[in-house]
């Protein structure tokens, strides 16, 4: 079985092992199983390091539009409130499934875990 690219099998929110079955039972919650390979994947765990990622990638964006608009708007700052909040709720909620997916699959093929004593 050759293995695509993490990123690639990660964006698409795919198994970590064969790159077909869904990873995500719910929005974020890991599958137990692969429905088409089968192993077990309860080992993910991003924790809050996935938050942080999609926050130092948003931010960055939301703040350079902001200041587009205002340079070519001159708008008023409840105009900026009614763009940018829902803008950075929009997009932070729909990076954080594909970059789980990519440290999830990071941590398969990698065979990161927590060693317990």
């Amino acid at each position: 079985m050759t293995q695509s690219s993490p990123f690639n099998t990660g964006l698409r929110c795919r198994c970590p092992r064969c790159g077909q079955g869904k990873l995500f039972k719910g929005y974020l919650k890991v599958a137990p199983t692969c429905v088409a390979c089968g192993p077990d994947l309860p080992f993910a765990n991003s924790g809050v390091g996935l938050a942080t990622f999609v926050i130092f990638l948003i931010a960055p964006i939301i703040i350079i539009l902001a200041l587009v608009v205002d340079a070519l708007f001159n708008s008023p700052p409840y105009v900026h409130l009614m763009l940018w909040i829902p803008a950075t709720i929009i997009f932070s909620l729909a990076l954080l499934p594909p970059f789980k997916s990519v440290l999830v699959t990071l941590q398969y093929r990698h065979d990161a875990h927590e060693e317990h004593q």
